[in-house]
């Protein structure tokens, strides 16, 4: 096999497609032969092939081992496969090609997760065994191994995974950590005396390696490792590693010398202590004063800064803020249990005192202002990138940046701190913010760069600055004029201004001011002015709308002008994010002012079908386009159908699950079907076919059934025959196998479907759910449903027995067939009515009361079998009850039902349908043909007994009478005369 393993796997590198699908089909269905691994580990480990082929090899065992390697997984590798590659990984360590090295350190590591130690205890002595030897080559690449295996079995999160690695830190670890320190030694002693480049490089990637193990070691390996003195000498250890290494480092750039490795080192260490005060912060409350001394003197000091570089001060930035931050070492609630607080408030006290105790105010003073003056300011670097790439300059890093990105860490360090300690800091931001509020020369660079950093630390505290910043005085001089200098180093200035006036806005500025605000932005928006200053313009536009003081009509007079330099300005900038950015900004504005824009909306509805094409790759751009044509859509109304060839074609690409795109659109393409649904006065042939896409989403997920059943419905009300003739019964085909299987939630949306087809034809409408009839009539005749499924259940019987009783007939007869050959159709009627009288007063809406009601009264005609009327008291006190609560007086004292439909009043059942839109209007045309708004129940009553009294005769109808309970009997008076 092995010679034809060999010759598919050079095919499965080939060039040519055909070949390489050839051989990826025959690699595919040899993955489940025996034999087919041994194959693979042989050409893995012969060193005469190709490394592309050896590559491969290694890929496709790693797949089997992913897939096959589990003893429960379906064509599971045979055990002696198995042990033939746990032997033979063990005995080949000496891998010459770095790139394969990996490879096979991964695969050992993989299967190390499902087997060791149980079925592979030797697998880590081994490695051990082979480090501890003088070859180079070997000891390398077992610790290379040994590094991917502790990551691998660190991962383990079921308790005994975990309880296994704490067993194997606790006999590796003192051995890791004396090789480490040798290595470390070693390396240091190297680089000191300008030993050989080469070799000290590679002493130092041993330790880097041996660090690594010993990071898993220590965060996953102990469950306190302050019980362990190995575990606290290293962390202490740590800090006196980190000072050596980077003094090393200084030497070693002033050399020439590649320092890369060596500061991916400087960094895990720090790695290190963020790892353990994590994951075992009450571990690391004697740390923290070393920690912040540490971090302080590197970052806040002249001495300290020399030696760092970018990366190690971000890691040491965020060793400070997590110390802040840490939820564990917030002072204790009074009310706590006991056993909590007998462990960690001690610690927590501890923690809280040393942080007290390092940051004094003179501390905190000095670590704000170089905060604010030093990595506050624009770089060159930040300046260069606004005049080459100006939008990706002005893209805010989003996310976790803060973690690897210095601009957004020191921000969010300083909302830490300033947060933390705001009695002492509000004032020392106030004095800088008195220095630097005048305006400044404009040929003084360094200056304006100063007063943006400033103006960006005032920005970012505004909320805790509330009550030290007169605002409203400083908007309305300072910060007005500042907006009108023109000098090009000025635009620093200008884009910080807006950006300040966005911060402030919904925290402290008079609604007065606002006109003011809003004449600004538009200003700032201007063609002429500087892209950076447009684009902050536009966001600080964006938030003064989103506040809930904004009043659309003050905002009038700025709309147009506002729109237009908004619309230019999304038509000139050329990056995604940024497209995105503003048209967010336009969204927002057709949102919050609604129809007031209509007149402006022209030219974007042009434009959107352009971005729509240019967007084919952007999936988040066209996310928001949508996002865009919803608000539209809602905000045109009924003038929308400008929109409908952009938005059915947006809707058909969005909701076609065989589309790549669905995946991102699909929940606001269905938003906006449904804002286009509700706006289209006519059903058009363009909407009527989009239709074609619902039973593919209703089979292929619940996550978006609340909205497909909301477009069902809409589909119903547009256009009846259509729905009911052409595209219906394969729509209650899907929902009828779904029925059984949703929760109660889903199973009422569904329900509520069905009975809008009943209200919309009541004949037709039940010929079409005819296929789910027989299940609902089960539930209530078994009366085993929560009490609103039962009350759609009823309301969907009584709609069919009211609208449609030849159906409600052959139900019945079908519901007695599945019961069982001997059950008679009246004694499945007779036990119906009785689940139904009993559900009956757990119904809570009046509407569907009166409902239920009118069904029953007409259960006592001339069809009705003799079962019916056993149960004639609790029918008629269901039905007088529900008199009760539906009948009001008029002034004359006449009784009259409040449920009719006098005079197109609106009725209380749909008082809080916006009837602007067209599938609103259609809602209200189908409430006033509904039985319960247009019949009355007191006068059905009445002609339904004088009837009933018909069929039985006088005496009969008297004992009837005589069964109803005397109260219900007095009431029932107060309605009718017989």
């Amino acid at each position: 096999m092995e010679a034809a393993v060999i010759e598919v796997l050079r095919q499965a590198v080939s060039q040519d497609p055909n070949v390489l699908k050839s051989a990826e089909e025959t690699l595919k269905q040899w993955e489940t032969q025996q034999g087919f691994y041994i194959a693979l580990y042989n050409v893995l480990s012969n060193h005469s092939l190709a490394i592309e082929v050896r590559w491969m090899a290694v890929v496709y065992l790693k797949i089997g081992v992913e897939r096959y390697w589990r003893k429960n997984a379906p064509n599971a590798i045979e055990e002696n496969e198995k042990e033939f590659l746990r032997q033979h990984l063990l005995i080949n360590f000496e891998e010459p090609m770095s790139p394969l090295a990996i490879q096979l350190a991964v695969l050992i590591a993989k299967i190390a997760r499902f087997d060791c130690p149980r079925e592979w205890g030797t697998l880590v002595p081994t490695l051990l065994e082979v480090i501890r030897q003088e070859n180079p080559l070997a000891q390398r690449q077992a610790l290379l191994t040994l590094h991917h295996v502790v990551k691998a079995l660190a991962s383990r999160r079921l308790a005994d995974g975990q309880r296994l690695f704490r067993e194997l830190t606790a006999t590796m670890f003192n051995f890791i950590l004396n090789l480490w320190n040798t290595y470390t030694e070693s390396f240091l002693i190297m680089a000191s005396n300008g030993a050989d480049v080469n070799q000290t490089q590679e002493t130092l990637e041993k330790a880097l390696l041996l660090l690594r193990i010993l990071r898993q070691l220590i965060v996953n390996g102990f469950s306190k490792p302050s019980e362990s003195q190995d575990a606290m000498l290293f962390l202490k250890v740590v800090f006196e590693r980190a000072k050596t290494c980077l003094e090393c480092r200084k030497t070693l750039a002033s050399r020439g010398v590649q320092v890369d490795v060596c500061e991916k080192f400087i960094i895990h260490l720090t790695k290190v202590l963020l790892g353990v005060l994590e994951t075992h912060p009450f571990c690391y409350v004697e740390l923290i004063p070393t920690s912040l001394e540490f971090s302080v003197f590197y970052c806040f000091t002249e001495a300290g800064q020399a030696l760092a570089f970018e990366r190690f001060i971000i890691q040491c930035l965020n060793l400070v803020k997590t110390i802040l931050l840490s939820t564990y070492y917030r002072r204790p609630a009074k009310v706590m249990s006991l056993e909590k607080t007998k462990d960690k408030d001690p610690l927590v006290l501890r923690a809280c005192q040393l942080r007290q105790e390092f940051f004094t105010p003179e501390t905190l003073t000095e670590i704000c202002s170089r905060l604010v003056t030093h990595y506050f300011l624009l770089t060159p670097a930040d300046l260069e990138m606004w005049d080459t790439h100006p939008e990706n300059f002005a893209i805010d890093d989003g996310g976790e940046s803060w973690k690897y990105s210095l601009r957004p860490c020191t921000e969010s360090l300083f909302l830490a701190i300033f947060h933390h300690f705001r009695d002492v800091l509000a004032s020392v931001l106030v004095d800088l913010m008195r220095q630097h509020h005048q305006p400044v020369d404009p040929n003084n660079l360094h200056a304006i760069l100063v007063k943006d950093a400033v103006y960006r630390a005032v920005g970012l505290a505004a909320f805790d600055l509330y009550d030290e910043v007169n605002f409203d005085q400083w908007f309305s001089t300072t910060l007005k004029e500042e907006l009108k200098v023109r000098n090009n180093n000025y635009r620093i200035i200008r884009r910080r201004v807006c950006w300040l006036i966005g911060q402030w806005t919904n925290i402290k500025l008079s609604a007065e001011l606002r006109p003011e605000l809003y004449k600004l932005m538009i200003e700032a928006l201007n063609p002429e002015e500087d892209l950076g200053v447009r684009l902050a313009a536009s966001n600080a536009l964006k938030r003064a709308i989103d506040d809930f003081q904004f009043n659309p009509e003050e905002f009038t007079p700025f709309l147009e002008p506002a729109f237009s330099l908004l619309f230019a300005l999304l038509k000139e900038v050329n990056e995604c994010d940024t497209k995105m950015h503003v048209l967010f900004v336009l969204s927002f504005i057709i949102e919050r002012v609604g129809s007031g824009i209509k007149p402006h909306v022209g030219a974007l509805s042009s434009y959107l079908p352009e971005l729509w094409q240019q967007s084919e790759v952007y999936n988040m751009l066209r996310c928001a386009i949508v996002s865009t044509l919803i608000h539209l859509e809602k905000a045109l109304g009924s003038e929308s159908v400008i929109l409908e060839p952009l938005v059915v074609s947006v809707v058909a690409l969005s909701v076609d699950v065989n589309q790549e795109g669905h995946i991102y659109l699909l929940e606001e393409g269905l938003e906006l079907w449904i804002a286009l649904l509700e706006n289209t006065p006519t059903p058009t042939p363009a909407i009527m076919d989009l239709f074609r896409n619902m039973p593919a989403l209703l089979d292929q997920t619940t996550e978006n059934l609340r909205l497909c059943l909301y477009i069902i419905q809409m589909y119903v009300l547009l256009s009846p025959q259509d729905f009911f003739t052409q595209r219906g019964s394969v729509v209650i085909e899907s929902l009828k196998t779904l029925l059984s299987d949703l929760r109660s939630e889903g199973r009422v949306m569904m329900l509520r479907l069905f009975e809008i087809c009943l209200r919309t034809s009541p004949q037709q409408g039940a010929e079409l759910i005819k296929p789910v009839l027989l299940k609902i009539f089960q539930s209530v005749y078994n009366s085993d449903e929560y009490p609103l499924v039962m009350t759609m259940n009823l309301s969907i019987v009584a709609r069919v027995l009211l609208g449609s009783r030849d159906i409600f007939v052959q139900v019945i007869s079908d519901l007695a067939q599945s019961i069982g050959t001997e059950t008679r159709e009246d004694v499945v009627l007779g036990k119906l009515v009785h689940s139904w009288v009993t559900a009956m007063p757990l119904v809570a809406q009046t509407e569907r009361r009166k409902l239920l009601a009118l069904a029953l009264c007409s259960l006592l005609g001339a069809n009705s079998p003799p079962t019916v009327l056993e149960y004639f008291p609790q029918i008629i006190s269901n039905i007088v009850e529900t008199l009760n609560d539906i009948t009001k007086f008029d002034d004359s004292g006449y009784p009259v039902d409040s449920l009719m439909i006098a005079d197109q009043t609106s009725p209380s059942y749909y008082e809080d349908v916006d009837y602007e839109t067209e599938h609103a209007q259609r809602q209200k045309r189908l409430v006033f043909n509904d039985p319960v708004h247009s019949i009355s129940l007191k006068d059905t009553l009445q002609s339904q007994l004088i009837t009933l009294r018909g069929i039985v005769g006088n005496h009969q109808f008297d004992q009837l009478m005589l069964t109803l309970n005397s109260e219900i009997d007095e009431q029932l008076k107060d309605y009718i005369s017989l």
